[in-house]
């Protein structure tokens, strides 16, 4: 299995030099999610290929407007598009008032199934469990409450070795030495041993998207080891006391955090608007973590085996 990121959005504040608003779309297992929801994320959609009938999940940082604004407008084309399957949306607290009151006003109703859930801010919690994945929230640092969200395949079972593999095994055995478990004769004796007749199983991949934030270095033991990460890099390290007072990073401190965190690949993101050319950026971050890349609009990364 494997993870891919499909970068929408990647501008802070307002949309300038054809970037816009922050919005990506993380793809595990043939499930799509959303990622924040800019204004424009529903034409950025369009013009990348991505099928709006796939979202089933939209998650929401926080409720500043350039990671939100876009949401009633892509509920409402879903809803001309005539969808009737459930949408999971996940955000902030105070994400149902602002929907109920825009729905309420504009006398709009919805032909399929909402299911909400707000996140608890400040704390980590399981907030989407399936077979095969889990998401998990990252408490960040930002001037209203705000969240990241870590992506984790679940532990995979163990792999048959073809080398040993006989016409005897049954499914029954099958599910027992993958699981880890010898089979074993009536009378307690080793009929295949697991060690033998299995492989380890492969890796289980990480993707973490932190949101907006201030430079923190709690966030290092909720991202240990992923294998891809998305980290916002506002501004460059020469305006980092601007980053601080409002709540934002600098390049070289999302390297920083990087390395720290032992992570395999770092995207940054969120830049401002005060830069056209994004090559500084990247150079900076690349002094703190060599593997860094621009999370450039219509950009996919990938994590394989």
């Amino acid at each position: 299995m494997s993870i891919s990121v499909k970068i929408l959005g990647s501008n802070a504040a307002s949309f300038a030099y054809n970037r816009h608003h922050t919005s990506q779309v993380v793809e595990v297992d043939y499930k799509h999610f959303m990622v924040d929801c800019g204004e424009g994320t529903q034409l950025q959609a369009k013009k990348y290929n991505v099928k709006l009938s796939k979202i089933n999940h939209i998650l929401i940082s926080h409720l500043h407007g350039d990671h939100c604004y876009g949401l009633l407008g892509l509920l409402s084309t879903m809803q001309l598009y005539g969808r009737k399957q459930v949408l999971t949306l996940i955000g902030p607290p105070g994400l149902s008032e602002m929907i109920t009151i825009q729905l309420k006003h504009s006398k709009t109703v919805f032909n399929f199934p909402i299911e909400l859930t707000e996140w608890k801010e400040g704390i980590q919690e399981l907030l989407v469990d399936l077979p095969k994945l889990t998401i998990k929230s990252i408490p960040m640092k930002h001037s209203i409450p705000c969240t990241g969200f870590l992506f984790e395949e679940k532990p995979n079972l163990r792999r048959l070795n073809k080398d040993y593999l006989t016409k005897t095994l049954n499914p029954l055995e099958i599910k027992q030495l993958k699981s880890g478990i010898d089979v074993l004769h009536e009378d307690g004796r080793t009929k295949y041993s697991n060690e033998e007749f299995t492989l380890p199983p492969r890796k289980h991949h990480s993707y973490a998207f932190c949101s907006d934030t201030k430079y923190d270095e709690e966030l290092i033991k909720w991202i240990k080891g992923v294998d891809l990460l998305y980290h916002e890099a506002t501004f460059m390290d020469e305006m980092k006391e601007r980053a601080h007072l409002t709540f934002h990073t600098t390049a070289a401190q999302a390297g920083r955090i990087a390395t720290a965190a032992r992570v395999g690949k770092l995207t940054i993101g969120h830049f401002s608007t005060r830069y056209k050319d994004l090559s500084p950026l990247l150079k900076e971050v690349q002094t703190e973590f060599e593997n860094a890349h621009l999370a450039l609009e219509g950009r996919i990364f990938e994590i394989n085996e």
